[in-house]
């Protein structure tokens, strides 16, 4: 964690008032969703997942799981975004009870163009034993949630290497509400 908050890992991801660049990748269900797609229903919000074995992002998912009232009241729309392939995607949406796409980033390549995959290095690689997401480039995006308006222009943005820490829910919240 230290060596990844000395580099500054994440640093020079998108930042508010810059637009989020486009994507367009599968969901857990095989269809491919783009952000502008997205942005037609309303602002979104954008969350990077490490993956289904990880029990901070599961945690962070079933808390947007908890507002997703909240945020559909707001207009809002929520997109996860992890590294894994298809049916573990589809099976962290059904173990949280989530209603928004699980979107699949195989191989982290729309993380890597955004500055915020990050090489696990090969202490990790030897603790993990197997490819952890169907592939073997050893890289996990770092967590980061983005609030993007419907302009597709980046409001807020919660980016952190400690993946321990994630955007609190009642800020995500007033993020969306300046969205809006």
């Amino acid at each position: 964690m230290a060596r990844l908050e000395q580099q500054e890992a994440g640093a020079m991801a998108p930042a508010p008032g810059e637009l989020m660049p486009a994507f367009l990748l599968p969901d857990d269900e095989g269809r491919l969703v783009g952000l502008g797609d997205i942005l037609l229903q309303g602002p979104a919000v954008i969350t990077f997942q490490r993956g289904h074995w990880c029990p901070y992002c599961r945690l962070n998912a079933i808390g947007i799981v908890e507002a997703q009232q909240e945020i559909a009241t707001l207009g809002g729309q929520v997109v996860a975004i992890m590294p894994e392939r298809r049916r573990f995607a589809k099976a962290m949406k059904a173990a949280v009870g989530a209603n928004f796409p699980f979107l699949t980033d195989m191989d982290n390549g729309y993380a890597l163009s955004l500055n915020l995959a990050i090489w696990i290095g090969t202490e990790m690689e030897r603790l993990m034993g197997v490819a952890y997401d169907g592939n073997a480039s050893w890289f996990l995006p770092i967590p980061a949630t983005f609030v993007v308006g419907t302009n597709g222009v980046i409001t807020d943005r919660f980016v952190d290497p400690d993946y321990r820490r994630r955007m609190d829910i009642d800020d995500l919240i007033a993020a969306l509400r300046r969205a809006r």
